[in-house]
């Protein structure tokens, strides 16, 4: 038997992404998509965008799950002190409780699509930091290169 009732979903696109730094000397910005708030869900779902060079701190969950799949760019993804090197089209699985950090190594910004799940507090890490915006850069990578442009 099928439900009666339709559920809309939520649709967003990346002017509604909120984006921040968690910290000022950050060299990556996170743009969430979908998250705890905004979703009244136990995921996050953000664009994680790494300067040239820039790179995530060494970090780990005790219970969530996170994936990052690549748009664009190329990086080295560390883990527990194994390293690979993952490009765009490349997903990686951190497990919990696995020490990890990306590190952007090509000459672009690298893209990611990250999701945590569970949420176990990283939404709310990301938006305790420092507001900042996507740019044309960023734009023209998620697709919507015409969204700055005045109507």
């Amino acid at each position: 038997m099928y439900a009666t009732r339709c559920v809309i979903p939520v649709i967003k696109s990346p002017k509604d992404y909120q984006v921040y730094r968690i910290s000022p000397n950050d060299t990556n910005r996170l743009a969430i998509i979908f998250d705890s708030i905004n979703a009244n869900t136990s995921l996050t779902c953000c664009i994680e965008i790494f300067d040239v060079g820039g790179q995530t701190p060494p970090n780990r969950h005790q219970w969530a799950v996170e994936m990052f799949f690549i748009l664009k760019g190329e990086a080295i993804a560390m883990c527990d002190g194994k390293s690979a090197t993952i490009k765009a089209g490349d997903s990686l699985l951190v497990p919990p409780t696995g020490t990890h950090l990306i590190k952007n190594t090509g000459s672009t910004r690298l893209y990611t699509l990250t999701v945590m799940v569970p949420n176990e507090d990283f939404s709310e890490l990301i938006r305790s930091g420092i507001p900042s915006e996507l740019d044309a850069e960023d734009m023209v990578v998620l697709g919507r290169f015409n969204a700055l442009m005045p109507c």
